[in-house]
């Protein structure tokens, strides 16, 4: 079930109703209804995963009690072992299984050695990746004892399948958002009418930017070998804003619903396109992702290996990009995004000190547009190897930039087009820009203005929503993630 669709919007209006007209008086009977909506929600896709993410959910509800219990220290390990170790073979076999056997493969073949083929025909679970990280957050808090083991069996469910954040993030941690479902919640105007001002954002993000955008970008990829050096430095520039307007859509949507059922979601995206290095835009985007890594993966590997000076601290971030790039996709295209930014990561751990002295010898309104520029201009090149089909079709694209001309005849055909795509994006990045500070763009746009004023902004935006509607509803693209 996708948000920009209708069988969404009926499937939200009939939650909320129930929610707040007939069982605003009883916790209980919220969680209990909301559990049962996210399930019908995410069964929407395939039935069959409901009994995948019931296990994922039931073994860690578990093996926290045995955590939690008065045990000796060696048999919290075990079990806390045994979490995860359940979450990343399930996530391993669903999203890795015929990667690694390929790659296997490709290894002997190296030497000569052939082996026969036996990968599966296995269908990602939508999801998988998000719902499994924050799970085994839940067993690693309980362990180190920052978190105590809950025994209420319907919130901790609901609390891992809560259907706004459930396929595509926030990645929430229990210490924020499984202590929400104890409590009584409200109805709250104004808290309603920002989540309404979130959504109408997150829609727009989504519908008419990244979808439109989009249509460009696929037709620049698909055809990249005969477009001009201008398309396809157009194209990838057009893919850093669609997966931008993608991604933070579906998270501004996500936070918007939850804020409207009482919860509040944590803060997924913060103007990162006007970062001035590769550690500001991972602290600024996908915030959930980066922290879990931070605190779940690289800060225990730097604690392993501070004795190992420089060299850990660049093993450290080396790695858990290298992870954080395989955790996008199965192949080794994101294995190799992972590594350019754990390489751009690394640089601005050692030169932390040198960028410091620039910047007081440089000129703030000079220094500070260059390096938004140099930083936005690594990560758009880092992106085209994330689109690719392949790590060789993101080389020849890359190469294809230098070597083919720089404009052809055919670029006339869709200047029309491209022209406006490009008008699209000023406009999202206008309103992203100034409200850079808040959780979303629009948060207190319009606030000060009469009453006409402001929502004459909002019903244009809604304007152009169904303005550029597609009448196909495209999946969001961490979807597949």
């Amino acid at each position: 079930m996708l948000f920009n669709t209708g069988t969404f919007a009926i499937f939200f209006i009939i939650v909320f109703i129930s929610y707040w007209l007939f069982l605003k008086n009883s916790v209980k009977w919220q969680n209990l209804f909301l559990l049962v909506a996210s399930y019908v929600f995410y069964g929407w896709w395939d039935w069959r995963f409901l009994s995948l993410i019931f296990l994922s959910s039931l073994s860690d509800y578990l093996i926290a009690l045995k955590i939690d219990a008065p045990i000796k220290p060696k048999s919290a390990k075990i079990w806390v072992t045994i979490s995860i170790a359940i979450n990343l073979i399930m996530l391993g076999f669903f999203k890795y299984y015929n990667f690694f056997v390929d790659s296997f493969i490709d290894l002997f073949a190296l030497f000569d050695v052939e082996l026969s083929k036996r990968s599966l025909n296995i269908i990602l679970p939508v999801g998988i990746s998000f719902y499994t990280f924050q799970t085994m957050s839940y067993t690693i808090d309980v362990y180190r004892k920052q978190l105590k083991a809950t025994r209420d069996f319907v919130s901790f469910f609901a609390f891992v399948s809560f259907f706004p954040q459930l396929v595509a993030g926030p990645i929430e941690r229990a210490s924020n958002l499984l202590g929400q479902f104890y409590i009584k919640r409200q109805f709250d105007y104004e808290k309603s009418a920002i989540a309404m001002r979130q959504i109408l954002w997150g829609l727009f993000q989504k519908v008419v930017v990244a979808d439109n955008v989009g249509v460009v970008v696929n037709q620049i990829f698909d055809n990249y070998q005969q477009q001009s050096g201008f398309s396809l430095i157009l194209g990838a520039m057009l893919f850093s804003f669609q997966i931008y307007g993608d991604f933070a859509g579906y998270s501004n949507i996500a936070v918007g619903v939850a804020r409207l059922l009482g919860f509040q979601l944590m803060q997924n995206f913060q103007s990162p396109y006007f970062s001035q290095n590769i550690t500001e835009i991972w602290r600024r985007w996908h915030i959930s992702l980066s922290t879990w890594l931070r605190d779940y993966l690289y800060t225990p590997l730097a604690i392993k290996t501070r004795n190992w000076g420089s060299f850990g601290i660049a093993f450290s971030t080396m790695l858990t990009f290298l992870l954080c790039g395989l955790w996008h996709g199965a192949a080794w295209k994101f294995v190799i995004f992972g590594a350019f930014h754990g390489i751009a990561l690394t640089y601005d751990i050692f030169t932390k000190k040198t960028r410091k002295k620039w910047r007081k010898q440089i000129h703030q309104k000079i220094y500070d547009p260059i390096s938004i520029l140099l930083t936005f201009s690594y990560w758009t090149f880092t992106l085209i190897i994330f689109r690719a089909q392949s790590a060789k079709d993101a080389f020849i694209y890359l190469k294809s930039i230098i070597n083919k001309p720089l404009f052809t005849p055919d670029d006339l055909s869709l200047a029309g087009l491209k022209l406006t795509m490009v008008g699209i994006v000023v406009f999202f990045m206008a309103f992203d820009y100034m409200g850079r500070n808040k959780t979303f763009a629009i948060e207190t746009t319009g606030k000060p203005w009469p009453n006409i004023g402001r929502f004459a902004f909002y019903a244009f935006l809604v304007f152009l929503i169904f303005l550029f509607f597609q009448t196909d509803g495209d999946a969001f693209i961490y979807f597949q993630f």
